[in-house]
């Protein structure tokens, strides 16, 4: 059967049986390989992407149930050569070491922020839970949320002052009775 899959922005027509999961699909018919093949029972983290701003587990998750629906993996965080707010802030906190684990972390951390910019460390520890790093000691991928949080933050404070100047300078128009 034919199924649309919509990854990282891009439609795509993928031939399934049925049975795949969504973490076979996307390294072996679309060939994104961010996305980690560790232990294909959900125990690791390392196949997470995000589906809906919430960290979704893509070794369990069949790809025809993710029909339609917008799915981000690794690949479709960063802007072009721009990385993502996560990515970089990863990269100058030095919260990789291996790097196999990081590309589940990183979406696993994206999601957290999606919906909160201001995680409390119990916060941090539930969206980090089940994401498993045999290297690190976890303080540098919390150091590492905690920077990318306040990018996000003034990043969207600055977007907001632009929008701000630009409706101050529109015409006001005057209704007419």
């Amino acid at each position: 059967m034919t199924t649309s899959l919509i990854i990282n922005k891009k439609r795509y027509e993928v031939e399934l049986e049925g049975h795949e999961t969504l973490l076979e699909v996307l390294r072996d018919k679309l060939g994104l390989t961010g996305t980690k093949t560790s232990c294909n029972e959900s125990e690791c983290g390392a196949c997470t992407v995000n589906i809906n701003k919430k960290a979704i587990l893509s070794c369990i998750t069949l790809a025809k149930d993710v029909e339609g629906v917008e799915v981000t993996t690794i690949e479709g965080l960063s802007d072009g050569e721009n990385l993502h707010p996560v990515q970089q802030s990863f990269l100058d906190c030095g919260a990789a070491q291996c790097g196999f684990c990081i590309p589940g972390m990183i979406m696993s951390c994206n999601a957290l922020l999606e919906n909160n910019l201001n995680p409390t460390q119990e916060e941090m520890n539930y969206a980090l839970d089940g994401n498993i790093c045999r290297c690190t000691g976890y303080l540098k991928i919390f150091e590492a949320i905690e920077l990318a949080a306040g990018r996000i933050k003034e990043h969207k404070h600055t977007v907001d002052s632009a929008d701000h100047l630009v409706k101050e300078k529109q015409p006001k128009v005057l209704s007419q009775k």
